[in-house]
């Protein structure tokens, strides 16, 4: 069987990163996601939390990703950027995986084999979600919907010039709200055995 790498992206709130999860585990892949910005530092000598600090959402934790990579992109950014595309490389050639975020869509865009996947839901499904999941008030989670988004859009624009929802970039589109974490994933891991003849 060819390998085949499916990129994810969403928006703040969706579940993408759970349903991600899920789908790999559906399909028994690898997911590959946080262990990105480990694997930047190691091969950067670049501290952790710097890397997480300049790279796709500024940092990890939601309580910090309101500062968009493009506002202006520095020598530091663009050598993150550019570890993490080898890796992303490394790893799509390594081994059929998903990996989410981080301009993968763009830097993965033209390989064959692969699928690239935008997960969304309305906006007020997405507060409940971070009522819900991420255990915020309903004001910060506002809030964090508004900063995130900002942030990821920057960063994606800055680097991919073009936006994560962009449709002339994405192969498939999905409201989670519709089917929650698991039905998203049963659906998402159907298209992906019909698309590859799995």
């Amino acid at each position: 069987m060819e390998k085949y790498v499916i990129t994810i992206a969403r928006q703040f709130g969706s579940l993408g990163r759970p349903i991600a999860r899920e789908l790999a585990e559906r399909l028994g892949i690898e997911y590959y996601d946080r262990d990105i910005v480990d694997a930047v530092s190691k091969k950067t000598g670049i501290d952790v939390s710097d890397v997480s600090e300049h790279e796709e959402k500024a940092k990890h934790s939601y309580l910090y990703m309101k500062f968009p990579l493009g506002k202006g992109t520095t020598e530091i950014q663009n050598k993150i950027f550019e570890t993490e595309s080898a890796l992303i490389n490394e790893y799509a050639d390594h081994e059929s995986c998903i990996i989410v975020g981080r301009c993968s869509d763009y830097i993965l865009e033209n390989r064959k084999n692969s699928l690239h996947i935008f997960i969304y839901a309305p906006y007020e499904a997405r507060v409940r979600n971070c009522v819900d999941y991420l255990k915020m008030n309903m004001e910060d989670a506002k809030k964090r919907i508004a900063e995130v988004d900002k942030a990821r859009d920057a960063y994606h624009n800055s680097y991919a010039h073009f936006l994560p929802a962009d449709i002339n970039h994405k192969n498939v589109m999905i409201d989670s709200s519709i089917l929650g974490i698991q039905g998203t994933a049963k659906v998402l891991e159907q298209i992906v055995r019909e698309k590859f003849d799995l």
